[in-house]
């Protein structure tokens, strides 16, 4: 399944990414989704923010995929890299710009745009 830029899962993406990179500081810190909207690999994926915490997913339904890397901000700055399907370390950066360069890097193979599906539909 692949969808074009005016089928409704890009849209839906689209509109994800709009609010998202609208968000304050009181949801998520803005240079997050700015770092990870600045690939055009992860632009095509459905963000999420939870807990301060942006995430992705290769589908717009619920279950949301966990196949895509996340940074998670450290306490003492800098963000540990962790893909949840299988709980791997990728890394741990100083800015998010690296962490979501790391990201874009280790994309499931056939990655692509999300799909109009869930996580089981993959």
């Amino acid at each position: 399944m692949t969808n074009d830029e005016s089928s409704p899962a890009a849209e839906i993406v689209a509109a994800g990414w709009r609010t998202i990179l609208a968000y304050g500081p009181e949801r998520v810190d803005p240079a997050v989704p700015r770092a990870a909207y600045s690939h055009p690999a992860l632009r095509e994926l459905l963000p999420a923010v939870s807990h301060g915490v942006l995430y992705l997913s290769r589908c717009i339904r619920y279950p949301w995929t966990r196949d895509i890397g996340t940074a998670f901000p450290q306490a003492a700055g800098g963000y540990r890299v962790r893909r949840q399907s299988d709980s791997t370390l990728l890394g741990v950066t100083e800015t998010a710009e690296e962490a979501y360069r790391l990201i874009a890097a280790h994309l499931p193979d056939g990655c692509g745009p999300a799909i109009d599906g869930t996580a089981n539909d993959l």
